[in-house]
């Protein structure tokens, strides 16, 4: 399903039945990443996962990308929806989103799952975006980058320069703690201990810093510790979360 906003044209997808869960993916990924975690759409929820502006089916004409701009636009497909509250899992990248949606509108989110998202880029963080390239994913994940994104090669190419404009960004990225402080939704905060781009202490500062928050370190995790043998814990828990049974 596609909707015109904010001069770009949305694509997302629904799956499942029940409550609606969104599901934002991390960069250069697209909404069907869902799929890596779930074998099946979750019981009792209806999975809404769009493509971000500029990845997957989702077009970007402008060629700018701020993950402040992608909440706005995510807020306005949940009009579209007419979902006032939602419950949400974010990874990296769409954790960040899920951040600046929770501060911005903080109603919207009534609980959320945030993994690997830091408050702010670190320096080690800047200097992996400047030397990203096709050469650091390798020929494999290259393949399933060119599936994944329907656009062709210029979009594969912009989403590349969107990871290095990152590195001398500081104002999209850049949660700090009273900005923090608005965020109303219960929180589960998901990190690897042995995250490459963001060390595990930026974790402390969000689960400091947002008032209904609990930390999950992964031991042993590297960033995005919720794929492969992880993933059925991590959906067991995110979803038990996400339905209040841990209370």
């Amino acid at each position: 399903m596609v909707i015109d906003v904010h001069g770009i044209e949305l694509y997302w997808d629904e799956v499942g039945e029940g409550e609606p869960l969104l599901w934002l993916h991390g960069g250069m990924g697209c909404g069907a990443d869902w799929q890596y975690l779930f074998k099946e759409p979750p019981a009792g929820f209806r999975l809404i996962a769009p493509d971000l502006r500029g990845h997957g089916a989702s077009t970007n004409p402008s060629a700018t990308f701020t993950f402040r701009q992608c909440a706005h636009d995510i807020h306005a497909l949940l009009r579209h929806l007419k979902l006032p509250r939602v419950k949400a899992i974010g990874l990296s990248g769409g954790g960040i989103v899920l951040l600046h949606m929770a501060t911005a509108e903080p109603a919207s989110v009534e609980s959320m799952v945030v993994v690997s998202a830091p408050p702010c880029f670190p320096e080690q963080a800047r200097a992996a975006q400047r030397q990203f390239s096709e050469s650091t994913l390798g020929p494999a994940e290259m393949e399933r980058m060119r599936a994944r994104h329907t656009h062709g090669e210029p979009q594969i190419q912009r989403l590349f320069a969107m990871v290095h404009e990152m590195a001398d960004t500081y104002d999209d990225v850049n949660f700090t703690p009273p900005y923090l402080a608005t965020i109303t939704a219960d929180t589960l905060i998901v990190f690897g201990d042995r995250d490459p781009l963001y060390p595990v202490s930026l974790a402390f500062e969000l689960q400091r810093a947002i008032p209904r928050s609990y930390l999950w370190v992964v031991p042993n995790g590297g960033h995005g510790p919720v794929f492969g043998d992880r993933a059925p814990q991590f959906t067991s828990t995110a979803l038990a979360f996400l339905r209040g049974e841990w209370r």
